[in-house]
């Protein structure tokens, strides 16, 4: 089953390449990939809550070194999320793609397969040289997706795609992995953490925040400026880079790295992490403030992903179980909320060309669906009830009072309410504001095909309802998550430990 989660994408994007002369074939390979790819996650989940560790050696270039996957709880989630959004990705992408009359669409379901074979890699890493050696594949097999437009302005926004990350994890994550080695002789991922015992003193908040930067797709400022600039990307991109792959590979990254690598108990007793809990703090404060000022829509839910990606960090250096399980959690919640958000900014963008906040006024009388499921995303981005969202705050709460950071849970509780300013300012506006007089540019029902836009074209009403299904879907799924969290939070709490 680990073989295939690498196998199986890449099959499909041969399949997606073949079928390039017939969309609709096209299309149908890419869902069919996508559901075979959730089909093999869930077995090994089935084997990984009972208890197991599979895993499997690909390679050993390196004599000591190899390229080897395993199985264990945190890849798991990971996995978990990102096969069955792949699936939701892909239903969404057949509306957008075509109702906004994307070119290189081949190419999109091309790297979207890959970028998706990259991050089964990064989940199911058994050891760091195998968790840096798919992270730099998912840097590569997502440039294409992020200059997909072939502007300069994409080109640009590439540029500094690559330039950031590669940066970041050549200079500080590479230097890293190479300390770790020198120190303790093996890249292996290990309960309780392979530094455990091995490192002390100064060398270890080091050592930590080469990760933690390093890291660079987890977006800690002073490195963030990658993911707004990546925002020139379509729509279905968006989702990718902050809901399916990229910015989730980022804290997942961090959040193992601090589990298996430095170890909670040792990072705790340690106490090298105190000093990285305030600059994740300081990145979830400034980015909910930069949030703000943007009018862009895509922008403004950019720096949000920036604010709410340091959650994740933050509850890894809580360096307890709460903290950890928040943080894991976290991902989950996020992924759903934040699809959801930018699912609906692409559906209003093809039905209505409104792209600016300030243009939305009166638009969600005419698209109340979309509208609808952009407050529940907010809801659960915020992290009130009853959406996922509320969980992982939550836990997050509950771990810095553990670790004694009173300070934290006002942090939490200020950039809560800053989340509501600047999120529930568009389904306010959309349902309650005063129409410029051009709102839904084609007029009348817009969800019934997200697409008065599109009337030219005879399909296009039906075409775009697979975009109308993939918002319904990710939707109810924050409010399901609200109810049935157990999935997530068995996966955590084994990560944790008791």
């Amino acid at each position: 089953m680990l073989g295939l989660s690498l196998a199986v994408p890449v099959v499909g994007a041969g399949l997606i390449l073949l079928l390039r002369r017939n969309p609709n074939a096209r299309e149908a390979a890419s869902l069919v990939t996508a559901g075979a790819l959730f089909a093999i996650v869930l077995r090994v989940y089935a084997a990984v809550s009972e208890g197991g560790r599979p895993s499997l050696v690909l390679a050993e270039p390196i004599p000591g070194l190899p390229l080897a996957l395993e199985a264990e709880p945190l890849g798991v989630l990971f996995a978990l999320i990102a096969s069955f959004l792949w699936i939701v990705t892909t239903m969404y992408s057949i509306g957008y793609m075509r109702g906004h009359h994307e070119k290189n669409q081949t190419r999109f379901y091309l790297f979207f397969a890959f970028a998706i074979a990259s991050v089964m890699g990064v989940a199911f890493a058994g050891n760091l040289f195998t968790l840096f050696v798919f992270y730099e594949v998912l840097s590569l097999t997502t440039f294409p997706l992020v200059t997909h437009a072939g502007t300069e302005k994409a080109k640009r926004a590439g540029r500094v795609y690559l330039g950031i990350l590669f940066t970041t994890s050549i200079a500080l994550q590479l230097l890293a992995i190479v300390w770790t080695y020198a120190i303790t002789g093996t890249l292996d991922f290990q309960d309780g953490g392979i530094l455990n015992g091995e490192a002390a003193g100064a060398v270890v908040p080091i050592l930590l925040g080469l990760y933690v930067f390093g890291i660079g797709k987890a977006a800690v400022m002073p490195f963030h400026r990658w993911l707004p600039a990546a925002m020139v990307a379509p729509t279905p991109v968006s989702a990718l880079l902050h809901a399916v792959a990229v910015v989730k590979a980022g804290v997942f990254a961090v959040l193992k790295v601090t589990v298996y690598v430095f170890g909670i108990d040792f990072l705790g007793a340690e106490g090298a992490s105190v000093w990285l809990m305030w600059v994740a703090a300081a990145t979830i404060i400034l980015g909910s403030l930069v949030a703000f000022t943007k009018d862009n829509l895509k922008a403004r839910l950019a720096y949000s992903t920036v604010s709410q990606l340091s959650y994740v960090v933050l509850g890894a250096m809580l360096a307890n179980s709460w903290g950890v399980i928040g943080s894991g959690m976290h991902i989950a919640m996020h992924a759903f909320g934040k699809i959801t958000l930018f699912f609906c900014a692409g559906a209003i963008m093809v039905a209505a060309h409104k792209s600016e906040v300030s243009q939305l006024g009166g638009l969600g009388r005419r698209m109340p669906v979309t509208f609808a499921a952009f407050f529940i995303g907010t809801l659960s981005i915020v992290g009130l009830p009853p959406t996922g969202g509320s969980w992982s705050k939550w836990f997050l709460g509950v771990g810095s009072l553990e670790a004694g950071q009173v300070g934290l849970v006002a942090v939490l509780m200020v950039s809560s309410l800053l989340s509501l300013a600047y999120l529930m300012e568009i389904p306010l506006k959309g349902f309650f504001g005063k129409a410029d007089g051009q709102a839904g540019g084609h007029g009348g029902h817009a969800d019934h095909g997200s697409a008065d836009a599109h009337d030219d074209h005879g399909h296009a009403p039906a075409i775009l309802r697979w975009s109308m299904a993939a918002i319904v879907t990710t939707s109810v799924a924050c409010v399901i998550l609200f109810v049935y969290p157990e999935p997530f939070y068995r996966l955590m709490s084994m990560v944790a430990g008791p």
